[in-house]
């Protein structure tokens, strides 16, 4: 594998609305999921289309983080700048009004849905927002997103083997 040539991006962007429930547990499992695919090299971020800079993960993001080992308190929210959009190679999004954010701010071919990325289809591709919900609902979510970035990880690696040899 020469890490030169292939196409595995370098720089990879989760976006929801808030960049405090989804994103965040998506940013953590993803980079957890490709740990796991030998694929430790890719950078993994989060933003939100209308982050409120410096804020936490939500409560309920932190608590079900931790039920999966995952430490969301170091976490601080962000607001997704064009300038964050051209130093991501993929972004993800939770829906497809951040996706139309992303394409607003100069994204171009590298802006998925995080759902159709990973194979899914029709009203599928979005993921709810948990925001306000009780903690079945961000256990749902963040289970939701473990199988979703479970699937791009095993894509990328996939990619990267191809292009590699």
């Amino acid at each position: 594998m020469t890490s030169a040539s292939h196409p595995t991006p370098r720089r990879v962007a989760l976006v929801c609305t808030g960049n405090t429930c989804r994103s965040p547990l998506a940013e953590a499992l993803l980079r957890q999921a490709l740990g796991a695919q030998g694929l430790a090299d890719v950078g993994v971020m989060s933003a939100g289309t209308g982050a409120w800079e410096g804020a936490p993960a939500s409560e309920g993001a932190y608590l079900v983080g931790l039920e999966r080992g995952l430490d969301l308190s170091a976490h601080r929210a962000r607001l997704i700048t064009s300038e964050l959009v051209a130093a991501s190679d993929l972004i993800l999004t939770m829906a497809r009004h951040h996706r139309a954010r992303i394409l607003e701010l100069g994204g171009g071919n590298q802006v998925h849905l995080l759902g159709e990325y990973a194979g899914r289809s029709g009203a599928n591709e979005e993921v709810a927002d948990p925001f306000g919900a009780d903690l079945e609902i961000y256990r749902q979510t963040r289970d939701e997103l473990s199988a979703l970035t479970t699937i791009v990880a095993v894509r990328l690696a996939e990619e990267r083997r191809n292009a590699g040899g």
